[in-house]
C-alpha cells in the first residue's frame, strides 16, 4: 500500500466513524486492481462501507470473502480487501473514536489489573506479519455441504499487526500465576438480552505456549486497527485460525482450563461425519501448511497460449515455509516454484511463481507448499461436519482452457 493509499484509508475510517455513515466513502471508494468492475449482489455491511466492493464477495452482514485473484500483487493484503468474519454484531463504531480509552483485563497473573490501550502502549510493543485465516477458508469445496458460509480461498489474507507482547504483559503484572494452562481470551461485543452468556460469548482457551508470539494489538497494516477488524484492540496469535484471535479483547486470563464457553466447548471442534460436537473433539487451533494459485484463471476467464506466470500463495501455518511445487496437468508431475519478494517471517505468507509454456488445451493448475518440519500439503481434504481446515491440494486446484 502506497504511502496516499494509506492515507486516504485513515481519511475514509475517520469520516465514518465522525458521521455513523459511508455513503459518502463509498462514492470515495479506491478502484479495484482486478479487471473489470464486477456487480456486487449485496451491499458491503455498514461498519466496512469504507471496502473495495470490486474485490469482495459479500455473504451475509457478517461474512464478507476476498475474490480469488484479488489479495494484490504485494504480500500484505490491503485492509480494503481482507475478507470480514464476525460470529456477533460489532460494538458500537464510537469505540475506535477513542482507541487509548479502551480496557483490556489482564486475569491469572500475580497481579491482576485492568489496563487501557494508552497503558498497554508504555509497556512494549512489537510488530508481527501474519496470516489470519478464517478455520473455515475452503469449506465451499466440501461436496457435503457443511453448514456456515462457503467460502473458497478469500476467508485470508497476509496483515501486519502492531501491539504489545502478551508476554510482557504479563511479565509486568508479575508473571502468569502457578497453575494455569491456558491463554483465554475474550471478545467485548454486546451479548443479545435473554440469552446465556456462555451460549454466546465469543471467548477461546489456547495453549499456555501460545502467549510466546502473541500481541494486545491495536495497528493494522500501519494504521488503527478498523471496528471490522477488531478494533480499537484485538488479541492477535500468530499461526492459529482467525476464531482464536479475538476482536474487541476485553479480558485476557490465564486460566487452569478450557473456557466453558459454547464456542470452545463445542464451536469449532474437528466432529466426524454424522456425529455431533463435543468437548473431547480436537479444537481448532494451529493452522496446517497450504496453498493456491492466484492467476491465470482466478477470474474464470479463457487464458492466452504461450510463455504463462503461474503464480500463488503459500504459507506454513505454526511453521516456517519452505517451498512449493506447482503442476499444470492436476498433480501427475510437479515442478519446484520460486519463492519471490521479502520473507517477512515464518508466520506471513510468501509469493511464489512458475513459468510455464501452456499451448492451447486444457490444464488443470494445482500447487502443494512444505513446512519447514517436512509437512507437506495434503491431496485429500479431511472430512469432518463443520467443514473446517481445508487445505487440500486438490480442491484449491485451477481448471483453465488455454486459447
Amino acid at each position: 500500500m502506497t504511502l496516499d493509499q494509506h492515507t486516504l484509508q485513515l481519511a475514509r475510517q475517520r469520516r465514518w466513524v465522525l458521521k455513523g455513515t459511508a455513503g459518502a466513502l463509498a462514492a470515495a471508494g479506491l478502484g479495484s486492481w482486478t479487471q473489470g468492475a464486477r456487480a456486487q449482489a449485496k451491499p458491503l455491511p455498514a461498519f466496512a462501507s469504507w471496502k473495495d466492493a470490486n474485490s469482495l464477495i459479500v455473504h451475509s452482514t457478517s461474512t464478507v470473502e476476498t475474490r480469488r485473484g484479488a489479495f494484490g500483487t504485494g504480500i500484505v493484503t490491503p485492509a480494503d480487501r481482507l475478507y470480514i468474519r464476525n460470529n456477533l454484531t460489532p460494538p458500537d463504531a464510537s469505540i475506535v473514536a477513542a482507541p487509548d480509552a479502551w480496557r483490556v483485563e489482564v486475569a491469572g497473573v500475580a497481579q491482576p489489573m485492568t489496563l487501557s490501550v494508552g497503558q498497554l502502549k508504555s509497556m512494549g510493543v512489537e510488530t508481527v506479519a501474519m496470516v489470519l485465516q478464517c478455520s473455515g477458508n475452503g469449506r465451499g469445496f466440501f461436496p457435503s455441504k457443511p453448514s456456515g458460509t462457503p467460502w473458497k480461498v478469500g476467508a485470508a489474507g497476509c496483515v501486519v499487526w502492531t501491539g504489545v507482547p502478551v508476554r510482557a504483559v504479563a511479565a509486568a503484572l508479575g508473571g502468569v500465576a502457578d497453575g494455569m494452562r491456558f491463554m483465554t481470551g475474550t471478545g467485548g461485543e454486546k451479548l443479545p438480552e435473554g440469552v446465556d452468556a456462555n451460549a454466546v460469548v465469543v471467548e477461546r482457551s489456547l495453549p499456555l505456549g501460545a502467549m510466546d508470539d502473541a500481541l494486545l494489538a491495536w495497528e493494522m497494516n500501519g494504521a488503527p486497527i478498523p471496528l471490522a477488524h477488531g478494533g480499537p484492540l484485538r488479541l492477535v496469535v500468530p499461526g492459529y485460525s482467525g476464531v482464536n484471535n479475538i476482536k474487541y479483547v476485553k479480558r485476557l486470563a490465564f486460566t487452569a482450563g478450557e473456557s466453558q464457553a459454547k464456542i470452545m466447548s463445542h464451536g469449532y471442534r474437528i466432529t466426524p461425519p454424522g456425529a455431533k460436537a463435543d468437548p473431547s473433539q480436537p479444537s481448532v487451533l494451529a493452522m496446517e501448511v497450504k496453498s493456491w494459485i492466484e492467476s491465470p484463471g482466478a477470474d474464470g476467464g479463457t487464458v492466452a497460449r504461450g510463455t504463462t506466470q503461474i503464480v500463488g500463495l503459500a504459507f506454513g501455518g505454526a511453521r516456517a515455509l519452505k517451498g512449493v511445487e506447482v503442476s499444470i496437468d492436476g498433480g501427475q508431475t510437479w515442478r519446484e516454484a520460486k519463492l519471490i519478494g521479502p520473507d517477512l517471517g515464518r508466520y506471513a505468507w510468501r509469493q511464489f511463481v512458475l513459468q510455464a509454456d501452456l499451448q492451447p488445451g486444457s490444464y488443470t493448475l494445482a500447487s502443494r507448499a512444505t513446512d519447514a518440519a517436512g509437512n507437506v500439503q495434503p491431496q485429500q481434504r479431511m472430512e469432518n461436519t463443520g467443514g473446517y481446515n481445508n487445505n487440500s491440494w486438490a480442491d484449491h486446484a485451477l481448471k483453465v482452457t488455454v486459447a
